[in-house]
């Protein structure tokens, strides 16, 4: 039970299997096994593992075979600068989320208060929230969202890290929870269309909510009600920042310029270089 074979072994099934992070996927499972850093078992690639550490490490590496995300199987995932629990009743938190938290504490550098109101559409394992929470001891922060189960496990990662008293989680679709008005509203929405959901990898699919993935046969439906609803609970001059898929800047542009309700519209790119982050100011 050598380490360094363990890891070929199981790089080798998921080649195999057709999946591309072959290797470090090898690597944070079996990191997951020891409970210990990657780094440590690299460094002694000769070092040996037990057993029962071993019969563990071969039953993650058959539910990653079948495309089950890491993230599911560890339960944890990295975001920002803290690490959160994950299931199967969120999406799993992807770094170039990461550009909505960048763009909102630009904004946040810029208001002249002592307290700034933000809110959470669809918080889902509450990343985006947690992450402004950290960042802005002035910050008031509203979390929402349909599903109780994905509430739960946001509420858990906010009591982990600390911030369970900063952040106020509320059920619901949309603003239905809603009643104040706020300076930022993020969200990071479903914008995926029916047909492209059909194309996306199994292990995306297969196992992340669709919920959190489907908006309708254009991938729009869900923009199309937040940014007309969100108008209502923005104060004068607030922001609304959304992420948006890779092709969508054009449309989500236009549905915001046909509202009529905002100005200064403006897209950042993630590291990537794709069009990632829409912004918007209230009128």
């Amino acid at each position: 039970m050598v380490i360094h074979k363990i890891i070929n072994d199981a790089v080798h099934a998921f080649e195999a299997a057709g999946i591309p992070s072959a290797r470090l996927d090898a690597e944070v499972l079996l990191s997951f096994v020891l409970g210990c850093d990657r780094l440590e078992f690299l460094k002694n690639p000769e070092m040996s593992i037990s057993e029962v550490q071993f019969s563990s490490f071969r039953n993650l590496v058959a539910r990653r075979v079948r495309w089950e995300p890491v993230a599911y199987i560890t339960g944890r995932k990295e975001f920002w600068t803290f690490t959160l629990e994950v299931n199967k009743d969120v999406l799993i938190p992807r770094p170039d989320t990461e550009v909505i938290v960048e763009e909102t504490l630009e904004i946040c550098r810029k208001i002249d208060s002592s307290e700034i109101n933000i809110l959470d559409i669809g918080t889902g394992s509450s990343a985006i929230a947690i992450a402004l929470a950290g960042e802005l001891p002035q910050a008031k922060v509203m979390a929402t969202d349909i599903s109780k189960a994905a509430l739960n496990l946001a509420q858990r990662n906010a009591d982990i890290l600390g911030l369970k008293k900063r952040i106020d989680f509320c059920q619901g679709n949309l603003f239905e929870p809603v009643e104040d008005v706020f300076d930022i509203i993020v969200c990071n929405p479903p914008y995926i269309s029916a047909q492209d959901y059909d194309d996306l990898p199994a292990g995306v699919k297969d196992y992340e909510p669709s919920i959190a993935l489907l908006a309708g046969k254009s991938g729009l439906e869900f923009y199309e009600k937040l940014i007309y609803q969100a108008a209502e609970f923005l104060q004068k001059n607030g922001w609304l920042l959304m992420e948006i898929g890779a092709k969508q800047e054009k449309t989500v542009r236009q549905i915001i310029e046909e509202s009529g309700f905002y100005d200064s519209i403006e897209m950042r790119k993630d590291y990537a270089g794709l069009p990632r982050v829409m912004r918007a100011r209230r009128k």
